[in-house]
């Protein structure tokens, strides 16, 4: 074999990684079609064909791969948003973006959406929610984002920060979890635009007019 194709050939830690990942994948979507006490170990082996003592060479258990799962749902969704983000030039572009960003990656992936509900009926003793996390944890960029807006007078200086943060988070929060149980009534540059709409602009005619 020669150097080249040698050097070509992925490591080891690099397939564990891609085996790692490939078991989580599969996984996610299982868990959301049958649910946690319907999709054991055995079954995300089949799946892969691969050995089920394979699949306990990286997680111990069946919860650690749950949470796995739903770990990187979120990371996927927070790397979503930071590039969309990343790539507009003008700042409520960049909000906008990264709205847009976040419902197409759910509308895209609501296999994550299922796991979301299924963490919070099954582990309800855990400490904070994986989405909270990820929320908080990608939190401070966007604090200061909005604070530098604020302070420039391009957003109202009588709402704290957080409280826009967190506004606007639920009502994103929200939508997910609706077009998940009852679908979209309408396309999603449209549900994009009513929430930008309402989120920026509000409900109410100027001076009550």
């Amino acid at each position: 074999m020669s150097a080249e194709s040698s050097a070509s050939r992925p490591s080891r830690a690099e397939r564990r990684v891609e085996r790692r990942q490939q078991i989580i994948e599969a996984a996610a979507r299982l868990f959301a079609d049958l649910g946690f006490a319907g999709c054991e170990m055995e079954r995300v082996a089949s799946e892969l064909g691969i050995a089920k003592g394979t699949v306990y060479l990286y997680f111990p258990g069946k919860q650690d791969l749950f949470f796995a799962c739903v770990d990187l749902g979120m990371q996927q969704m927070q790397g979503v948003v930071k590039a969309a983000a990343a790539a507009a030039t003008e700042p409520f572009e960049m909000i906008s973006s990264a709205i847009r960003a976040y419902l197409i990656f759910f509308d895209e992936h609501p296999h994550y959406v299922e796991l979301l509900i299924q963490e919070r009926a099954n582990f309800k003793d855990r400490k904070r929610p994986t989405y909270f996390e990820h929320r908080d944890a990608n939190r401070g960029p966007w604090r200061k984002f909005y604070a530098d807006l604020v302070a420039e007078g391009k957003l109202r200086d009588d709402v704290p920060v957080e409280r826009m943060l967190d506004t606007l988070g639920n009502l994103l929060y929200g939508t997910m979890f609706t077009n998940l149980f009852i679908g979209r009534s309408v396309s999603l540059d449209e549900q994009f635009n009513a929430i930008w709409e309402i989120a920026m602009r509000g409900i109410t005619r100027p001076n009550g007019a």
